[in-house]
């Protein structure tokens, strides 16, 4: 894609990772918030399609990539959805009202632009901000909530109602760009670890067990996929990718950082939703620091990810997660470190092409 200078809006010529960093803007860029994760599925299914042995989709839409190896089983996950909106009402003027898919700072709502998904096709639209002069004390003091934010869509109220309905999903409208050594765009949160997930995928041939790489829907709002996951396939071991925080920024203590950029792929070690399996764990440790792969670890105070349904959804199984540190994470400007993601590449392939089944994860 080129702007109107003739020049590639998403290249910079100061960073040049290694992943693809082509499909990481077409996953980031295209749009799915939970429930409604359609387009990113075609891509997911397409590139891993290319590189597995079977490859379907379940009734929740959850897609199963899986390359055959041995009995054992090893489910490898990333969640496709995007935390975003729907439409709850439309007022008479034509102004459309939010509810909120995932968490969100309010705060950072007003002057965004946003992509209103209608049955006849997206409109842009722009989250509505007054000019702080014109506020009263009680407006500036008063606390923000997403169902006080309005869209507008630059339309009249009749035009409005014949194109838009209640339900219609909102997201942002943002691309990913180089920005030094960082990539920085809306839905890092989770599309960079679907980008890790497919390109490990592309990595692993002939692997000793059997491995099925999954791409979840609606762990936004609940981890729900990975729940439906966990019972169908039933894994012997369990490995979810997902964003993790960076507060490595000013106002944080060095102990709030959780994790630093440019320092190397997060093995989990807990968050509010799960307590990783110690020997899960201990071997992406062993393995990063074998292959000499730049690595931290992540005790995250709350905050859940997909890693908790898959240990306990159909029964006790050994987990284990990898995270790419994420700073300003819900937001449209989230950012990740180039060298953090290759990072995450090669623990992921390293860890995946070195288990027999043969490992003693028990307790």
């Amino acid at each position: 894609m080129e702007d109107d200078t003739g020049t590639d809006p998403h290249a910079d010529p100061t960073s040049d990772p290694d992943f693809d960093f082509d499909l990481l803007c077409e996953l980031t860029e295209t749009d799915g918030v939970p429930g409604y994760e359609d387009a990113v599925r075609a891509v997911v299914r397409r590139e891993l399609a290319a590189v597995t042995d079977e490859i379907r989709t379940d009734a929740m839409g959850n897609v199963v990539g899986t390359v055959e190896g041995g009995d054992y089983e090893v489910v490898v996950a990333a969640h496709m959805d995007e935390v975003g909106f729907m439409i709850r009402h439309v007022t008479d003027e034509g102004f459309l009202q939010l509810d909120a898919l995932g968490g969100w700072d309010p705060r950072i709502l007003r002057a965004q632009r946003v992509r209103v998904h209608t049955r006849a096709g997206p409109l842009t639209g722009v989250i509505g901000s007054v000019p702080p002069h014109t506020l009263t004390d009680e407006q500036r003091e008063q606390k923000q909530e997403v169902s006080d934010v309005y869209v507008d869509l630059g339309l009249p109220a009749e035009r409005v109602t014949e194109r838009v309905s209640v339900g219609d999903p909102v997201t942002m409208h943002q691309t990913t760009v180089q920005m030094g050594e960082h990539v920085t765009g809306k839905a890092l949160d989770d599309r960079v670890c679907l980008l890790t997930l497919i390109d490990a995928a592309r990595r692993i041939a002939n692997p000793d067990v059997t491995a099925h790489f999954v791409a979840t829907v609606q762990e936004e709002v609940g981890l729900r996929g990975a729940q439906a996951i966990g019972v169908d396939l039933d894994p012997d071991l369990a490995l979810a990718l997902d964003v993790t925080v960076a507060n490595d920024v000013p106002e944080f203590d060095a102990a709030d950082h959780v994790t630093e950029l440019g320092e190397g792929v997060a093995v989990k070690l807990k968050d509010s939703s799960v307590i990783t399996t110690p020997k899960v764990n201990r071997r992406l440790r062993d393995v990063a620091e074998r292959e000499g792969i730049a690595h931290q670890l992540e005790v995250l105070p709350s905050g859940g990810t997909d890693t908790a349904n898959l240990q306990r959804a159909g029964g006790a199984v050994p987990v284990g997660a990898l995270s790419v540190p994420t700073r300003y994470l819900h937001t449209p400007t989230e950012c990740a470190h180039v060298a953090d993601v290759d990072a995450t590449i090669d623990l992921l392939t390293a860890f995946v092409e070195s288990e027999t089944g043969d490992h003693d994860y028990s307790l």
